[in-house]
């Protein structure tokens, strides 16, 4: 086998690095391109592939949250019909034939984390631009929309998509000139926000395909998923890189991607947790560690029941559990103490196992 070896590779013009079997390399779309979390909607852990009926500010997928005026005029799952290369899409379906008002929106956003979009330069006379890609399926044929902001809302583009064939896959490329106003955080904050339309009522809607400084929530001319009942809307491989190409979506390794996540959220098992009795008894208390340090100080909350804990050949000694996310002041975005807060004296010193009903987890919020 003939080997090359040479300092670059130009196309005809004498400029940008020249394009391998289709694929034009560059600094920044080589591997950890993609900003988005979940494009490929493989993680579920609050719903695992369950029908969910979301209420406003519902987070759905990991990193998916539902942003919107009313309930109960849609449903969201993970869903297994996905294009070739692809596992899981995320399916909307419509509930009902609504009609949306002029103060209405539904939306599906995910925020990127400023950490991870500063590079940008957003805001400044240095933007770059990016390019937002997906993989889309809708039993509507026609005009689809969505939106790119920043936290404050008040640097919004709103851009459409056709979808030209009912019940088919399409890929789907949506190029976004950089923005050199406004105020993009750069922090643990929300950096940009990624917004896909299913209604939007006029008081949202505004010009396509340009920056304004007007809060849009959808596109004008976009199809409304919810005004027809039962239609679908599937969406997966969602990418947005730098640049003005869109590169194939980026495979992450499963556990890649679940790490990712949990940096926002945590669905911890308590089947296999160990406590410690001490103060005589009247206290037991153990550290959970999580997988990954959390954007910042987490929520936490106990879901379901955990008032059991057993020493050796003894079970169901009645004892309440509670969670101290105050604990560890410093360390607080690694770690988190569950408290033994009344019931059944135990004896200090000794350990003992966590029994809680099947259903029973931990649950860690650090999302943006």
């Amino acid at each position: 086998m003939s080997q090359i070896n040479t300092n670059a590779i130009l196309d005809a013009s004498g400029g940008t690095t020249t394009t391998v079997n289709g694929f034009t390399p560059t600094v920044s779309n080589m591997a950890g391109r993609n900003r988005i979390i979940n494009g490929d909607m493989r993680i579920d852990q609050r719903n695992a592939g369950a029908s969910l009926n979301p209420s406003p500010l519902d987070y759905t997928l990991d990193r998916w949250r539902f942003l919107g005026t009313q309930s109960s005029k849609h449903t969201v799952q993970r869903s297994t019909d996905a294009p070739v290369g692809f596992k899981y899409s995320m399916l909307l379906s419509s509930s009902s034939a609504y009609t949306v008002l002029s103060t209405d929106y539904f939306l599906y956003q995910q925020f990127i984390e400023g950490l991870n979009c500063y590079d940008l330069a957003w805001g400044t006379t240095s933007a770059k631009p990016v390019t937002l890609s997906f993989w889309t399926k809708s039993s509507l044929a026609g005009t689809f929309g969505g939106v790119v902001s920043n936290a404050s809302r008040d640097q919004c583009f709103a851009f459409t998509y056709q979808i030209d064939q009912a019940n088919t896959w399409e890929k789907k490329t949506i190029s976004i000139v950089g923005p050199t106003s406004g105020v993009w955080l750069t922090d643990t904050g929300r950096g940009i926000a990624v917004e896909f339309s299913i209604g939007a009522g006029s008081n949202y809607i505004g010009t396509n395909n340009s920056w304004s400084s007007s809060d849009l929530r959808g596109a004008t001319g976009e199809t409304s998923l919810v005004a027809t009942s039962g239609a679908t809307l599937r969406i997966t491989g969602v990418q947005l890189e730098v640049g003005s190409v869109a590169t194939p979506f980026e495979h992450r390794q499963y556990g890649q991607e679940l790490a990712l996540c949990q940096r926002y959220y945590n669905k911890f098992d308590v089947g296999y947790l160990v406590l410690t009795a001490y103060n005589s008894g009247t206290k037991l208390h153990g550290n959970i560690y999580f997988p990954v340090e959390m954007r910042a100080s987490p929520s936490s909350q106990i879901i379901g029941t955990i008032d059991r804990v057993a020493l050796s050949g003894v079970s169901n000694i009645n004892t309440t559990l509670v969670l101290n996310s105050t604990y560890g002041s410093n360390n607080s975005f690694r770690e988190v103490r569950l408290n033994r807060s009344s019931g059944t004296v135990l004896t200090d010193g000794y350990a003992y196992a966590v029994l809680p009903t099947s259903s029973a987890y931990l649950e860690f919020n650090s999302e943006l």
